[in-house]
């Protein structure tokens, strides 16, 4: 049977404007990490929605070897499990409360086992203090933490994460990406994660999209993608690929391509 995503002349936008045009990708692989890159506006957040069914979108998607367009929506809903840049608000639950309401709407069932599992998943996080705390009482980077959380306990095949690290800090950030690729490895999934640090892309996952104006510019592992040609061609800036004391490679920007051209 086929693993992965495949993704086969795929369309998604909106009513009268395509925003994703044509995309066409072989193999988005488990038990990997993979980042999809780009410039705002290029269309990241609208092709991950539509994977997930939560807007429109055409042509074929094939998730270990079932194709997911023609499925009924809860049964999508199932499989793949997108995490929005911010949790709705409004919302007044425990914060333990609405991680059981996530693992029931997956079909799992509440019993000491499962939130022993659940309680295990926030000290991984570093959040299990807040179990009790109500979520509109909660810090931006708190509320993705358990945003996290949330999609995680649902052990989806497909795992959609819209720039999980926007509110975090530093170590946060490093935290989140190491849980998330642990995670990753474990459960086999198919993770995709919106970034806008492109170090990060570089350290933390095993392959990358990189998008310009809704079209897929380049696929493969982040180091063949991440490139000082895509970085002018898709950001406008000159930048070069180091390595740094620990050999781990890292972007380093010396300008914008326009400067280099006045």
């Amino acid at each position: 049977m086929e693993q992965g995503l495949r993704v086969s002349h795929f369309y998604a936008g909106y009513p009268k404007r395509n925003v994703i045009d044509d995309l066409n990708v072989t193999q988005l692989p488990r038990g990997k990490i993979t980042v999809l890159l780009g410039p705002n506006g290029c269309g990241k957040s609208t092709l991950l929605r539509a994977l997930a069914g939560l807007s429109k979108g055409q042509g074929e998607l094939w998730l270990n070897g079932e194709e997911l367009m023609s499925q009924p929506f809860a049964r999508r809903a199932q499989r793949v499990v997108y995490l929005p840049q911010t949790l709705p608000a409004g919302v007044h639950l425990h914060v333990l409360e609405s991680i059981i309401v996530a693992q029931r709407a997956s079909g799992g069932l509440h019993s000491a086992a499962s939130e022993a599992e659940i309680m295990h998943l926030l000290e991984q996080l570093g959040i299990a203090h807040l179990a009790m705390r109500y979520l509109d009482q909660l810090s931006g980077g708190q509320k993705q933490l358990v945003g996290l959380a949330q999609s995680l306990i649902r052990r989806p095949e497909l795992l959609l994460l819209d720039e999980p690290l926007s509110a975090l800090d530093l170590n946060y950030q490093f935290h989140v990406m190491d849980l998330v690729r642990r995670e990753t490895r474990l459960r086999n999934m198919v993770t995709v994660v919106v970034v806008h640090d492109i170090n990060i892309a570089l350290r933390h996952a095993d392959h990358a999209l990189m998008l310009k104006q809704g079209q897929l510019l380049a696929d493969g592992v982040p180091p063949q993608v991440i490139t000082p040609e895509t970085l002018a061609q898709v950001y406008g800036v000159r930048g070069r690929i180091e390595h740094c004391s620990q050999g781990m490679p890292q972007v380093m920007i010396d300008g914008l391509v326009a400067e280099s051209l006045a």
